[in-house]
């Protein structure tokens, strides 16, 4: 096995869409903004887009039908057994639409996270900007967060904010959000790559000390 320092750092993806997300992923390793590798990408739906953006990207895609387990826990296991064969170092749920059981969530506490359409804990679960929209919120955004077995609950590592504007419907507000997500996303996942961020007793650490959420900035980097 390689040196920890040659290694990269190992990405596995796991996305039910379009995968604008894992996009992102794609081209900041592609422009030598994030030093990382995605080693795989693993779906619960056969024809989401996100596979074959990996497909084209010559990384292993890989889909599972929840239909055919008896039981969420053994969909869990089966996909999470493939998903530790390609040994990531980071598994981002990238637009994955399934809720993680406590098994398969605990046994990798701290090396699974989400990014979520909402500043965190406002607004958990679909339909986020509509919610933003019928609570008269005059900021919204979007979070990333490390995955516990709560539905959006586990601990926030870092947000990007955006206005919320008087004649927004959930469509323009879907793609203001958009706009900073993905680079929410990817500057999370850098730091976590250079090991700045970690989970200890459920409180997210920067830099070896607890921190309130990391912000996103102007210039899509953390204030």
């Amino acid at each position: 096995m390689p040196e920890p320092q040659s290694r990269p750092y190992r990405i596995a993806v796991l996305a039910s869409g379009r995968g604008s997300n894992l996009q992102a992923l794609l081209d900041a390793i592609a422009d030598g903004s994030l030093a990382a590798a995605i080693v795989g990408v693993f779906s619960d739906r056969p024809s989401a887009v996100a596979l074959q953006r990996a497909r084209d990207a010559g990384i292993p895609a890989r889909s599972l039908r929840p239909k055919a387990f008896a039981t969420r826990a053994e969909f869990d296991a089966a996909l999470f057994a493939a998903v530790d064969e390609v040994q990531p170092d980071l598994i981002v749920c990238a637009g994955y639409m399934r809720l993680i059981g406590g098994a398969a969530a605990d046994a990798r506490q701290g090396r699974i996270i989400n990014i979520h359409p909402s500043l965190l804990p406002a607004f958990k679960g679909l339909r986020t900007h509509q919610q933003a929209l019928d609570a008269a919120a005059g900021e919204h955004g979007a979070s990333v967060h490390f995955v516990t077995p709560d539905l959006d609950g586990g601990p926030v590592i870092a947000q990007a904010r955006v206005p919320v504007h008087a004649n927004d419907d959930a469509d323009t507000l879907a793609a203001r959000v958009l706009e900073r997500e993905h680079p929410l996303l990817v500057e999370t996942v850098r730091w976590l790559a250079a090991g700045r961020i970690a989970l200890a007793e459920d409180v997210v650490h920067v830099d070896g000390r607890p921190r309130a959420p990391l912000q996103l900035a102007a210039n899509q980097r953390f204030a």
